[in-house]
């Protein structure tokens, strides 16, 4: 790979059953939403409903084992969810799914359809390695508030993923700094996708979220990696 990814042993601790799958990708060509980048989203919505039931998206089984984690590491479910239950209320809600750009648009509309936490980094904006820790609550993340630019700092104990700069995702997967989000200029990029094992297929997901890369960047370079386990490393 590309991009290091590690885990450390104190998120190992707190989610043995963790695993995520990495997609690398590079020569993207991101535009503003569209119409069949609009599309995906509805599908995914409908996807979410026949896969839900009637439940809702906090009864799935792999949505409570993301509860349990959030919890294990101080952080209120209820409060501040895991992005995918996040996008899946909004996509069961009359407002539906936000439209943001075709990149994202295409990685949102994964993570609803299997209900699994996906995120998009821009690679030319991440400084070193990316890691997953429990924060020191020192680490700057930059983000907006108001709709002026900021800098704020995780609570101790946090997980966040993080690079040589600062965060890059608060709480796991609950919201993401502005430095490394895809933009309509982002060309090389590096896709998550996060599980608790057994409740998700990150295979599955990862394969289709490749062809739908390939599908709206023609002569992009994918590379899907294979899922990893719980890495533990110090």
């Amino acid at each position: 790979m590309t991009l290091e990814l590690t885990v450390s042993d104190e998120v190992g601790a707190i989610a043995p059953g963790f695993t995520h799958v990495a997609v690398e990708a590079s020569g993207l060509v991101n535009a503003p939403s569209d119409e069949a980048s609009s599309a995906l989203l509805d599908d995914a919505a409908r996807r979410l409903a026949e896969r839900l039931a009637g439940r809702a998206p906090h009864e799935d089984p792999h949505m409570a084992a993301w509860r349990a984690a959030y919890t294990a590491f101080g952080s209120k479910p209820n409060r501040t969810r895991n992005s995918a239950e996040a996008l899946a209320k909004r996509a069961l809600a009359d407002g539906g799914l936000p439209r943001i750009n075709r990149l994202v648009d295409v990685y949102n509309a994964i993570s609803v359809a299997h209900l699994v936490p996906v995120g998009g980094e821009d690679t030319d904006h991440i400084k070193g390695s990316m890691r997953l820790v429990r924060a020191t609550g020192e680490e700057p993340f930059h983000t907006v508030a108001g709709g002026e630019p900021a800098v704020e700092h995780p609570d101790t104990g946090e997980v966040v993923w993080r690079d040589d700069e600062g965060v890059t995702c608060r709480r796991w997967n609950w919201r993401q700094g502005v430095r490394t989000r895809l933009t309509e200029e982002s060309v090389n990029a590096l896709f998550l996708l996060e599980g608790m094992a057994p409740h998700c297929d990150l295979a599955t997901a990862g394969a289709e979220l490749a062809e739908l890369l390939e599908k709206f960047s023609p002569g992009a370079r994918i590379t899907v990696h294979a899922p990893v386990a719980v890495s533990v490393q110090k």
